[in-house]
């Protein structure tokens, strides 16, 4: 919600949905697993694949949170991903339908709709019918499985396949259906995420301030903002003292420079924080400490808030 920039004002016009999605700098943040505070990448877990995935397209993101999870992690999905991704290791399929079906991902079954595309494109299996499957597989569910592994085996010879290449096809999806995501799920969430990078690669200040912003009633998240704010100095971003004469409550820009929320002054509250901007919008800048004491509600900013204030050099 931070308009600071005329370009920011402008992209938040155009709509956030028209910006390129092979944006370089974008991905060389997210290579660089400076993600916190992007949307399902700032676990330390997931920063650090972005570090061995490199992606440099949103297909990478969109996989990036389908093999994040337990099963694919202890599987071996991902290491084997990321090696066929950087040419370590080179993607092998049995069958044509299978390298148009998992060309994408270099030839491993990452999503339910690639495990129901086979079972529709190869075995004839309906693909109400393949859901079905990719559920009961997941569940375990062996009377479902195996009716369907003879649906299949039947449909695939039927398309010329052999029923030795079906039931190893077959056996394949078995594997790998219970770790399958939801692709159309990833995507939503690997654009958002894309674009709450984009967000921070080019208008760092704003994204940092409004991220600050976000924990800063939350007492328990101090290490978090702390985090945070070394964070902003690394993308380059200054970030202002604590001051009765800029501060707002929450984080605010200011010619590019990130103004500290006077609400992140521990003990002081939210109260406090707007009767201070309340009597300095209304009366200018304090001319100095006495001024300050006598034009604030000194029920709304006590006596304890203004020694914080002092003790943060916010005076």
């Amino acid at each position: 919600s931070l308009r600071s920039s005329r370009g920011l004002d402008e992209l938040l016009k155009d709509g956030i949905q028209n910006i390129p999605l092979d944006d370089k700098k974008t991905y060389e943040l997210l290579q660089r697993g400076d993600a916190r505070g992007v949307f399902q990448l700032e676990s330390d877990g997931i920063r650090e694949l972005l570090k061995r995935m490199k992606p440099d397209n949103i297909r990478d993101l969109i996989a990036t949170n389908a093999l994040y999870r337990p099963g694919p992690l202890s599987g071996g999905m991902v290491d084997a991903y990321v090696n066929r991704k950087h040419g370590r290791e080179k993607p092998t399929y049995v069958h044509p339908i299978m390298k148009e079906v998992l060309e994408e991902t270099y030839g491993i079954l990452v999503y339910q709709e690639q495990c129901m595309r086979i079972l529709n494109l190869l075995g004839g299996i309906e693909l109400a019918s393949a859901y079905a499957c990719i559920k009961a597989i997941s569940k375990k569910k062996e009377d479902i499985i195996k009716a369907r592994r003879i649906d299949f085996l039947k449909g695939a010879q039927e398309r010329g396949v052999t029923e030795e290449t079906a039931a190893e096809i077959f056996d394949l999806i078995v594997h790998f259906g219970g770790y399958g995501f939801n692709k159309s799920h990833s995507a939503a969430y690997a654009k958002l995420g894309y674009q709450t990078a984009y967000l921070k690669t080019h208008y760092p200040a704003e994204f940092m301030a409004a991220l600050l912003t976000s924990e800063i009633e939350d007492s328990n998240k101090r290490d978090i903002m702390v985090e945070h704010l070394g964070d902003a100095r690394r993308l380059g971003c200054e970030v202002l003292p604590p001051s009765i004469q800029e501060g707002e409550a929450e984080f605010t820009v200011k010619n590019g420079k990130i103004v500290f929320g006077l609400l992140a002054i521990k003990g002081l509250g939210r109260g406090a924080a707007e009767e201070i901007v309340r009597a300095r919008n209304e009366g200018g800048p304090f001319k100095d400490f006495f001024d300050f004491c006598e034009r604030i509600d000194q029920k709304a900013v006590p006596k304890m808030a203004i020694e914080r204030l002092i003790k943060v050099g916010a005076f």
